[in-house]
């Protein structure tokens, strides 16, 4: 008997991947509806600053040309969410600015007032992704290692 596992030819790690960025879309559609986050919660957001339909300012992606992450807290204005993207405003420096992330861009999701997270796969170069340093924009937090991870990583066996 082989333990080969054949090939599928159903994208079961993108459906899981789109329907696991779907769940991040949710909880800011219901912080848009509240008018803000709720108790201590706040958000870690990690995205791809060079995928199709980011759009942030030159300055940004000067700063972090592969990847930055976002702190939502305090200081955000203009949260709009739909089923593709959101925009947020957000200080960095002191200097006010908007930015756009389609939910296929990020990479990571994190409220740290809960121990949640989510991590996903980026279309990564053969060398994988560039370092990057967190973005630190204004009322950043520290951030708590937490015990209810989510994880997908799914490797095929060729």
């Amino acid at each position: 008997m082989s333990d080969a596992v054949a090939d599928s030819l159903i994208p079961y790690d993108e459906i899981v991947q789109e329907a696991l960025r779907a769940v991040v879309g949710r909880v800011l559609g219901q912080i848009q509806e509240q008018g803000g986050l709720p108790g201590s919660h706040h958000f870690y957001i990690t995205f791809k600053t060079q995928a199709p339909g980011v759009d942030i300012p030159q300055r940004l992606i000067d700063r972090f040309p592969d990847e930055m992450t976002i702190v939502m807290q305090h200081r955000y204005w203009d949260l709009t969410v739909d089923d593709e993207r959101f925009s947020v405003g957000l200080s960095f420096n002191q200097i006010p600015s908007t930015l756009v992330i389609p939910y296929s861009a990020i990479t990571g999701f994190h409220d740290p007032a809960v121990n949640f997270e989510l991590r996903f796969q980026a279309a990564e170069g053969p060398e994988g992704p560039e370092p990057h340093e967190s973005s630190e924009n204004d009322d950043t937090g520290e951030s708590a290692d937490g015990s209810n991870v989510v994880a997908v990583d799914f490797k095929r066996k060729k």
